[in-house]
């Protein structure tokens, strides 16, 4: 996807030799029909990643893990019981062996016939211990399922006895039969977000910081590239293996996913997250312009945002420049409809929520006009050096955060 891009060099007047006015002419409506087409495209693959399901998903038997809820973490862990191969045998000086075939042999646990066995509890629950993964976090004890081969699903019945140690990373749990069994944890337990923050670190680069329930997460980004950069698990720090390693945004977030640290929202997800759900064309334009703006501008969350209807968004806005004091930082709050933005004259303070237009102040069509009015001219140039790459990676995590939403 790409955000507000200028093809600076296949403008007709950037050309190091002269064109007749028809070839100019011609030239510029050729250039501005493909940035008209590729603006409706790209806006409309945009779209699609925020617009929200009318279907729910298909209702599962209380025993059957749905997957839209919960996720999978650390891998699959696969637990069979051998039956002992043929024993050798020393025949005049010669050790002999049955080779099967096949090959081990599975035993299977409890026997589909148990007629020989005098009692009831001849087959009971066997005790398994697993280490969890080092690179999974869980914010809570995980959950044990088991395979149902027939069925092609996860099951959570059949097991019993779970314990976790969290400082050994330690699972011990009782098993009915043997299958593979996996951990699974609430695929929302980090939703909805209890604060979030866009900050610039220099032109072409910012940090994102996303606060949830049980942890922060800081990821920063530049160019096309994401970056995990710390994990605050109550107030302590968590050395995660994803820290310091540059990814393009799919497999970052994918990575971050695999990693338990899940703060992307899928179609399905306002179906088992309580949001403050917003019209989905209001936020690809708010994502976007955010986007556009971040080299030179700070946004963060504002409690006024869940008391606007869903047609509009509030967040703090101010602007971010080296030399200036964040001690006591000056924002401004900033009510985006998707096609007019305005400066509120209440603070994030303030007792009681209001639409009234801060004095001295104007309406204007989008974010980008409104922030001209009080940004210095350093901000603005920095806004125009910004890279494209950038600005379509920012938005990229922003639209996959979706944090006007799920905040």
């Amino acid at each position: 996807m790409t955000v507000l891009c200028r093809h600076r060099q296949s403008h007709p007047y950037v050309c190091g030799f002269l064109q007749s006015s028809a070839e100019e002419e011609s030239e510029a409506i050729k250039c501005e029909l493909e940035m008209k087409i590729l603006s409706e495209t790209v806006s409309a693959a945009q779209l699609l990643l925020v617009e929200n399901s009318s279907e729910k998903p298909d209702f599962f038997e209380n025993d059957v893990v749905d997957l839209c809820q919960f996720t999978t973490l650390g891998g699959v862990y696969h637990l069979d019981i051998l039956e002992l191969p043929p024993q050798c045998k020393p025949v005049k000086g010669w050790m002999i062996v049955e080779i099967l075939k096949e090959g081990l042999q599975k035993y299977t646990y409890p026997p589909e016939t148990t007629e020989d066995f005098e009692t009831e509890n001849a087959f009971p629950p066997i005790e398994v211990t697993l280490e969890v993964h080092e690179n999974v976090i869980f914010f809570e004890d995980p959950v044990v399922v088991r395979w149902d081969a027939e069925g092609k699903h996860w099951r959570t019945d059949g097991i019993s006895n779970v314990s976790y140690k969290p400082n050994e990373r330690l699972v011990t749990f009782s098993l009915d039969t043997f299958g593979p069994v996996t951990l699974i944890q609430d695929a929302h337990i980090n939703m909805p977000y209890q604060s979030w923050e866009l900050r610039p670190l220099d032109v072409n680069k910012v940090l994102l910081t996303v606060t949830t329930v049980f942890t922060e997460i800081q990821i920063q980004i530049k160019e096309n590239l994401c970056m995990l950069s710390s994990v605050k698990l109550k107030d302590k720090k968590h050395i995660s293996i994803l820290e310091g390693t540059w990814m393009t945004p799919i497999p970052f977030i994918i990575a971050l996913k695999e990693a338990g640290l899940n703060i992307f929202p899928t179609r399905h997800s306002h179906f088992y997250v309580i949001i403050n759900n917003k019209v989905p064309l209001l936020e690809v334009k708010a994502y976007r312009q955010m986007a556009l703006l971040s080299s030179a501008f700070e946004f963060g969350w504002s409690k006024w945002n869940l008391l606007c209807n869903s047609t509009k968004v509030v967040f703090k806005v101010r602007e971010h420049l080296p030399e200036e004091c964040t001690e006591n930082p000056n924002w401004a709050l900033l009510m985006f409809s998707g096609d007019r933005a305005q400066r509120l004259k209440i603070k994030e303070e303030s007792e009681a929520f209001s639409e009234a237009l801060k004095e001295e102040t104007e309406f204007h069509s989008t974010l980008y006009h409104m922030v001209r009015d009080f940004a210095s001219k350093e901000a603005m140039e920095k806004v125009r050096s910004s890279n494209c790459q950038f600005v379509n990676s920012v938005c990229h995590m922003l639209l996959s955060t979706r944090l006007l939403s799920y905040s």
